[in-house]
């Protein structure tokens, strides 16, 4: 136990020595905390609109209107023919064109099937995919209202029964997009840090050549691997703390749940981010080496971890291998936590099968590392 100790001081006064290592540790995730979720976000604004009026009634201008009154579109070109339209999408100065086709109030006062004209500009699929729903919910809008109008005006009769749809929005009311991507962008720059840390503290010592002089030491194996890597554990619970207070204070985040809760399961998955470092390091003689083998894999887990893809959009096998992603599950617990007040029998699936890839994990590092006896 006391060899133990000494290690953990040792490590902390090493880390806390290197002055230009505490400001990657502790200021820059904080900063890319508040920068990305401001940044990072699923709504799409100042969407560049234009039109072509065929029919130039006060219908076609109504419909125009409805596109004016749209916070999400910024209507400001106006084409004569569908040749200057393509020219302007195609240099990139409009995203969305609508074309209104002649006769379009007469054919709707005779109750004909009228197809409006909208292209979109498609070079970003999932882009185009919200603004096409924007549009289809204004013109559905449009339309229902018209019908109102068109049936009162033609038999004199009174308003007819409309059915109305009003949504109710569980753990996020107001939609608001941080609420989700907060507690996300928190589990990244928390597994990030250790992950990057962990793995290149060992290859340090192996690059200075301390790391031999402590293998032939008769130090145990796992009082080394504990002594060495527990500091960084401290670090991303610490880096976590400082997350949710600033969650909380600047982007007003809920936390209906168990902060304890929280912190134990975070506490388990360290240990996951540890060993995968330890395990990195192992097989690695540089730190660059330990960089980009972790970048590359982190890389994977954090667009396979549904923060910024729905995991139910992705293939069958790529929903398999979601299964072995640790980000994955610290993505949905901290939402469970945060944002419904999950409990401990929630989230007890995904807290099993983190603890057996720490321990998995942790047992390959220690089998891997290579100590003289």
């Amino acid at each position: 136990m006391r060899v133990i100790l000494y290690i953990i001081n040792k490590e902390f006064r090493q880390i806390f020595r290197n002055k230009g290592m505490l400001p990657i540790i502790f200021i820059l995730p904080l900063l890319q905390l508040v920068i990305l979720s401001n940044a990072a976000t699923y709504e799409i604004n100042n969407i560049s609109f234009g039109y072509i009026d065929n029919d130039h009634t006060q219908t076609s201008r109504a419909l125009i209107d409805k596109f004016h009154a749209s916070t999400f579109f910024d209507v400001s070109q106006v084409f004569p023919h569908p040749k200057e339209s393509d020219l302007a999408m195609l240099q990139g100065k409009v995203d969305v064109v609508l074309t209104i086709p002649e006769h379009f109030e007469r054919d709707l006062w005779k109750d004909k099937n009228i197809d409006l004209g909208v292209t979109i500009n498609a070079i970003d699929g999932a882009a185009a995919g919200v603004e096409n729903v924007y549009i289809t919910q204004i013109i559905k809008t449009f339309n229902k209202n018209l019908e109102v109008d068109l049936v009162q005006l033609s038999n004199n009769k009174a308003q007819p029964v409309q059915i109305e749809g009003i949504p109710l929005f569980w753990y996020n009311k107001t939609l608001n997009y941080k609420t989700f991507m907060v507690p996300g962008i928190l589990v990244l720059l928390v597994t990030m840090i250790t992950l990057f840390l962990s793995g290149m503290n060992i290859v340090r010592e192996k690059e200075m050549g301390t790391l031999e002089q402590i293998n032939v030491t008769p130090i145990k194996k796992h009082h080394f691997i504990i002594g060495k890597l527990f500091p960084f554990w401290v670090i991303g619970m610490g880096l976590l703390t400082i997350g949710l207070v600033l969650a909380k204070l600047i982007f007003a985040v809920p936390m209906l749940g168990s902060l304890a809760l929280m912190y134990f399961y975070t506490s388990i998955y360290i240990l996951v981010i540890l060993g995968m470092g330890l395990f990195i390091s192992n097989f690695t003689d540089t730190q660059q080496q330990a960089m980009f083998i972790a970048w590359f894999f982190v890389v994977i887990f954090i667009l396979m971890s549904g923060l910024f893809t729905p995991i139910e959009s992705m293939p069958k096998w790529a929903q398999f291998l979601t299964e072995f992603n640790p980000i994955k599950y610290f993505v949905e617990i901290m939402c469970m936590v945060m944002l419904k007040g999950s409990g401990f029998y929630d989230i007890l699936p995904q807290l099993i099968k983190t603890t057996l890839y720490a321990v998995v994990m942790n047992a390959m590092a220690v089998w891997s590392y290579k100590k003289i006896s």
